[in-house]
């Protein structure tokens, strides 16, 4: 049986895979989702305005000392891409597989903020402007938006990414692609590059960016390898 860690992306918390979680445990796995640093709704100023990217891998990282963790894995969506590669680049071979759900996928140096497209980075400019030390969550039409969500630490997304190589000893490595979004996805050049890539499974689905709550059935079935890859 599978351990899965599923880490959700910016704004959001472990309530984001609430419809897949029960998928997997039905299949008999181990499921921890997690909500990150500074997304908890008890989380106060100075936690929220001091978490970068590193802390968010300490999340993971801690979930593998606790839970004894030797063979995991790891489920990033969105900007949760960055976390899930930067704690397998730390977690001394605990790491077996890599999901990046539509997720960025980043190189030694490189940060949500390089990685993303103008539409994004003036997002996010825009919803710090307020605050300063976290992004506001975008406002979702017709109804707003998640009430749930909360503002994302702005340090995680400006911080670059440090990664030995490790992370490229991960065995399996996978890419989902949601193309029900794409006249505004940041991922269709790295869907192509990770297409050209033997070492990189690529997957797509017919979904916009939150794949896990339009279409949990087919997430939980990708991550179960109940479909081939395309």
């Amino acid at each position: 049986m599978a351990t899965y860690i599923l880490v959700p992306g910016g704004w959001h918390g472990s309530w984001t895979f609430e419809a897949v979680v029960p998928l997997l445990e039905r299949a008999g796995h181990t499921v921890h989702a997690l909500t990150l640093t500074g997304l908890r709704p008890d989380d106060d100023i100075e936690t929220v305005a001091t978490t970068n990217l590193d802390t968010h891998a300490d999340d993971v990282l801690r979930i593998l000392d606790q839970e004894h963790i030797t063979d995991a894995t790891l489920v990033g969506h969105s900007y949760a891409g960055m976390v899930i590669a930067a704690a397998a680049d730390r977690a001394g071979g605990r790491i077996s597989r890599l999901v990046h759900l539509d997720a960025y996928v980043p190189r030694d140096g490189e940060s949500c903020w390089s990685l993303t497209s103008d539409e994004y980075r003036r997002a996010f400019v825009d919803g710090a402007a307020d605050i300063g030390y976290a992004v506001r969550p975008p406002f979702r039409p017709p109804n707003g938006g998640d009430p749930r969500r909360r503002p994302h630490p702005l340090a995680s997304i400006m911080q670059t990414i440090r990664l030995t190589g490790a992370v490229d000893r991960v065995p399996r490595r996978e890419f989902v692609y949601c193309s029900g979004w794409d006249a505004r996805t940041p991922f269709a050049e790295l869907r192509d590059r990770l297409r050209a890539d033997p070492e990189w499974q690529v997957h797509e689905l017919p979904t916009a960016h939150n794949a896990m709550r339009e279409a949990p059935e087919a997430v939980a079935a990708l991550l179960l390898d109940e479909r081939i890859a395309c």
